[in-house]
């Protein structure tokens, strides 16, 4: 074998979402030969990918195939995560990707979404920040189980006074609920809302990041239109459930995204509560809501539909209790979140890459 036979062969094998083989992508690194053994690094677009096994197992394939039936391949992983992001004046420079979670209607499971959501990335191998900037109903102190927890100040690069997110799960969190009472209700006009997101991008040591996902307010308000002119956002996910008035609310929040002002990608859409599964009967699928209405809606405005989210009690009783599901030992409500996270992860390395992202809805069982 020879490094040129090798990496030959490798030509043969083919990044998934990006439509070009590894070779000529320049994934293929620290290729060390020694007579039948073979070993290398490939690295990925993003730490949470999805499709490292089906990467793995073609580029064994295509060396035993190609260049030596008896080699024995060992395929390492490192990771790069892709970002549009060039401009270190940019208001937090050092953070790759910025997703905001939206929906069109309370009541959707946003915050759950968005919090798992971030712990699956995490997960994957990223670094990663939570911010909540749903001011007038913050869930993250209640869901990561920091309640009564207060950030701690810091002196800044230029000697201005800057907030430490805490740090549970892996993650960096930042909430209004971490520096108010939380029996105190915040009585602020859209102004004053506004201006307090603004201090958790301006103010908020967040460090890099590979990924800082934003659980935004309900609706298209005040907070969305500060947030979106004030950072380049990569993009948006839109969380929705299958019933038709929330459907008609999440169609509101992806035309508002589209508007001239703001004119912010889709990542894609994810449907919350698709179906309800008793812990006593786990292969029981029952549509409460409506059946896939989430699916339609992204085939309608042409985004990719990222995944479905069951309606199961151990979602409930992880926020409920300070550990989310994505946190614990339940495997298989871990499953759809990972598989969401992973879908999501695909679409922005695409939407990085300015490549089409129709074919993510594809992988969605």
């Amino acid at each position: 074998m020879t490094p040129e036979k090798v990496l030959e062969a490798l030509s043969n094998v083919q990044e998934p979402d990006l439509g070009k083989d590894i070779v000529t992508l320049n994934m293929v690194k620290d290729l060390k030969i020694e007579g039948n053994y073979v070993e290398f690094t490939v690295v990925l677009t993003t730490p949470a990918c999805p499709m490292k096994d089906h990467i793995k197992n073609a580029c064994i394939n295509a060396v035993r195939l190609l260049v030596n039936k008896e080699a024995t391949v060992k395929v390492n992983f490192t990771a790069q995560t892709t970002t549009q992001r060039k401009d270190a004046r940019e208001l937090l420079p050092k953070v790759k990707n910025i997703i905001a979670v939206v929906s069109g209607k309370g009541g959707v499971g946003k915050s759950t979404v968005a919090a798992n959501f971030a712990l699956a990335l995490a997960r994957g191998g990223a670094s990663v920040g939570l911010m909540d900037a749903d001011i007038y109903g913050p869930s993250v102190p209640i869901m990561f189980g920091v309640r009564g927890e207060r950030p701690m100040m810091m002196q800044g690069e230029n000697g201005k006074g800057v907030i430490v997110p805490l740090e549970r799960f892996g993650i960096k969190l930042m909430s209004i609920g971490l520096l108010v009472d939380e029996k105190n209700a915040v009585v602020w006009r859209g102004p004053m809302a506004s201006s307090a997101v603004r201090q958790f991008v301006t103010d908020v040591n967040w460090g890099e990041l590979d990924y800082l996902v934003i659980d935004m307010p309900p609706g298209t308000g005040d907070i969305h239109l500060t947030l979106m002119q004030l950072v380049p956002v990569t993009g948006v996910i839109v969380v929705t459930t299958p019933q038709d008035v929330a459907l008609a609310d999440a169609k509101k929040g992806i035309a508002m995204f589209g508007q001239a002002q703001l004119k912010v990608p889709v990542i894609g859409l994810v449907e919350n509560m698709s179906y309800f599964t008793p812990a006593e009967l786990p292969e029981n699928k029952y549509y409460i809501f409506g059946r896939e209405g989430g699916k339609r809606l992204a085939e309608e405005y042409d985004i990719p539909f990222l995944g479905q989210i069951p309606l199961v009690q151990s979602i409930r009783e992880g926020g409920d209790i300070g550990v989310p599901i994505m946190a614990s030992d339940e495997a298989v409500t871990r499953k759809a979140f990972s598989d969401f996270a992973g879908n999501a992860a695909r679409s922005i390395a695409m939407l990085n890459a300015n490549i089409n992202r129709e074919k993510v809805a594809e992988v969605v069982a």
